[in-house]
């Protein structure tokens, strides 16, 4: 907005040299007026937006820490810490000899079990035929019956053995359940591990990830009016990294509101393709809520205030001035937004407001 100097005049009284004091003070004449240098700056119509500023942190969009569900020997380790991951990627060996050792003794254990199952019920069988002809006593048909079911169990039980025995196995070999990036590695190959207390790595998934931030309470109903309408957009502020600033969604409002502080907490999801966003990193953010068209703007430092409100001084057309009441509403990046008392294209005082208050200009004009 530019800005230009305006002269101000003052009146001050001269005394006539060389005469009585009555003849002076009968022949008092006003001097030529003095120029006061002000700076002022012209009132613009521009779009605004409405924003809500935070700190706000960075979480991971999924975080999982790596557990082995067996005890045993870490045989391998099949990446580098910090490496990205993908799901179902193989990430630790366990000794997986104890594991098929159960595994064949559960196999056989059926197999067997299943051997007698097949004898007790062609024996099951026959008692029937023989029960059917009056051969047999129904107490021999009752105890060849019990036999067989308690073999059919056993047969369960053994199957059952063997589905857990291979699912131990599977076990040993410790896969990612996400993709997403590891952190440091707490075991090395050799270690023995014991299940399920130790934890053997934390993977983060980043892409997308989290920004978490707060707002005042009072501004709950807007976000919550525009989020029901549209998309909320948020982006953050990277201090350190050039280009363009990463944009995400407003995707979680909070349950509740904290009663400590008054504000409810906020997330944004956002894809972060490039990875510039990092777990833990705090960051400035800004929601926008909506844009005000045409708003009426000046430099801050034009405004004043009193007891009574606030004020500017606004140049008028025989360059004098007038003090006017203004309201003032939300301020971004050194300009603020006048909601009432001011026009676009008004000329505005933005520096020697003191001279302009002691002149009192304005009546005189």
């Amino acid at each position: 907005m530019p800005a230009i100097f305006l002269a101000l005049t003052s009146a001050i009284l001269w005394g006539c040299s060389g005469k009585t004091g009555g003849q002076a003070e009968a022949h008092k004449e006003p001097a030529p007026a003095a120029s006061v240098p002000v700076l002022v700056a012209v009132a613009e119509a521009q779009d605004v937006a409405v924003e809500l500023r935070n700190i706000g942190n960075v979480e991971a969009y999924s975080t999982v820490t790596i557990r082995s569900q067996v005890t045993g020997q870490i045989t391998k380790v099949n990446f580098r810490e910090g490496d990205e991951v993908k799901a179902d990627d193989l990430l630790f060996n366990i000794d997986s000899r104890p594991a098929e050792g159960s595994l064949r003794q559960a196999q056989a254990d059926l197999k067997r079990d299943q051997a007698q199952l097949t004898g007790a019920k062609l024996e099951f069988e026959r008692e029937i035929r023989l029960l059917e002809n009056s051969i047999t006593s129904r107490d021999d048909y009752e105890k060849s019956e019990a036999a067989f079911q308690a073999l059919q169990g056993t047969v369960m039980a053994d199957e059952a053995a063997v589905s857990r025995a291979r699912l131990l196995l599977e076990f040993t070999k410790i896969r990612s359940p996400i993709d997403g990036r590891t952190g440091n590695l707490m075991v090395k190959a050799g270690n023995i591990v014991k299940a399920p207390d130790d934890a053997l790595v934390t993977i983060n998934q980043v892409q997308p990830i989290y920004v978490t931030f707060s707002a005042p309470e009072q501004d709950l109903p807007a976000i919550r009016q525009r989020m029901h309408d549209s998309k909320l957009t948020v982006e953050v502020e990277l201090p350190a990294e050039a280009g363009e600033s990463p944009r995400g969604e407003l995707t979680f409002i909070d349950n509740l509101v904290d009663t400590s502080t008054g504000r409810i907490k906020l997330k944004a999801t956002f894809a972060n393709t490039n990875n510039v966003l990092w777990p833990g990193q705090f960051l400035q953010t800004k929601l926008t809520l909506r844009t005000i068209t045409n708003a009426t703007v000046v430099p801050a430092q034009a405004i004043q205030s009193s007891q009574s409100g606030d004020f500017v001084f606004v140049v008028k057309p025989d360059s004098t001035v007038q003090k006017r009441p203004i309201v003032a509403g939300l301020s971004r990046k050194g300009k603020t937004v006048i909601e009432s008392g001011l026009r676009a294209s008004e000329t505005v005082v933005t520096d020697g407001h003191a001279f302009a208050k002691r002149g009192n200009l304005a009546d005189r004009s």
